[in-house]
């Protein structure tokens, strides 16, 4: 990676993106720059993009295009312990150094309020073990999940719920505040549903092989949810017939499939050089 940004000392000069021919210029030079990115990835000993969709570039330039104003929603899904949040974390990090005007969010604060079940059965295993299909998509505020997303996306700020991952099932109303960033990440299974999935600008999917998945989420039930190692595989068990159900099947509408055990450092460069791209135009 370092080799391909030692490639962008050369500044460019700025079109007037508030015109249509300045946009089709940025989107030329940005489908050019993605694909140098891909061909330089697929070299890597392990690389991140695993698949991008034939339509994206066309869909994504023409949106960049015609569509200016509205602000970007990248929605990340995948099977749980893939990494997504991991992902997220990751971005954050590094936009937050960069100072890049992107915004994150997770949709699983927007699972509904549980608790009563949860004391009714004495924990939230229990109430799994009854056959409690806690992925289903009615167990999301999918209408309130639109609402804010596409007030994000027309530049308002909101105020999202906070689901409680203590097993308590507890979700606090309007907890969170998130700016009306100028690109909005939301990852989560729910940005694969209903008419929340049609939102986004780019959908990204983050793939993840078995062993590895399988190690990563017994390692989280017991480190951040108070989970011992039995209940841990009887919950993986239910989770990946849930996303045989909910997750799998929606995993060829994504744009972009990226591998989950990539290099963080590795992806941390690509990054940072979407950020060079983007801030190589004199003012």
């Amino acid at each position: 990676m370092n080799f391909l940004l030692e490639k962008e000392n050369d500044i460019i000069e700025k079109p007037d993106f508030k015109t249509k021919s300045g946009r089709e210029f940025l989107a030329v030079y940005l489908h050019a720059k993605f694909n140098q990115i891909l061909n330089y990835d697929s070299k890597n000993d392990n690389p991140i993009f695993k698949s991008v969709h034939p339509d994206f570039i066309k869909k994504f330039t023409k949106r960049l295009i015609n569509n200016p104003e509205k602000h970007f929603l990248i929605g990340i899904s995948g099977e749980s312990a893939s990494g997504k949040t991991t992902i997220c974390n990751t971005i954050k990090q590094v936009t937050d150094r960069l100072n890049m005007p992107i915004e994150i969010l997770s949709a699983d604060n927007y699972f509904k309020d549980i608790s009563s079940l949860i004391k009714e059965y004495g924990s939230f295993d229990k109430l799994l073990a009854s056959g409690y299909d806690v992925d289903s998509p009615d167990n999301f505020d999918m209408t309130q999940l639109f609402i804010d997303l596409e007030m994000l996306s027309r530049g308002i700020d909101v105020r999202i719920p906070q689901y409680l991952v203590n097993g308590t099932g507890i979700v606090i109303p309007k907890a969170i505040e998130k700016k009306a960033k100028k690109i909005i990440v939301v990852e989560g299974m729910a940005t694969m549903y209903g008419k929340v999935a049609d939102l986004f600008d780019v959908k990204l999917y983050v793939d993840i092989d078995p062993n590895i998945q399988e190690k990563w989420f017994i390692y989280r039930a017991q480190t951040s949810r108070n989970q011992n190692e039995e209940n841990a595989r009887k919950q993986l068990a239910y989770v990946r017939e849930a996303s045989k159900k909910y997750i799998l099947p929606k995993k060829d509408n994504s744009d972009i499939i990226i591998n989950g055990a990539s290099s963080l450092d590795y992806f941390t460069q690509i990054i940072e050089y979407i950020y060079k791209i983007t801030n190589n135009f004199s003012d």
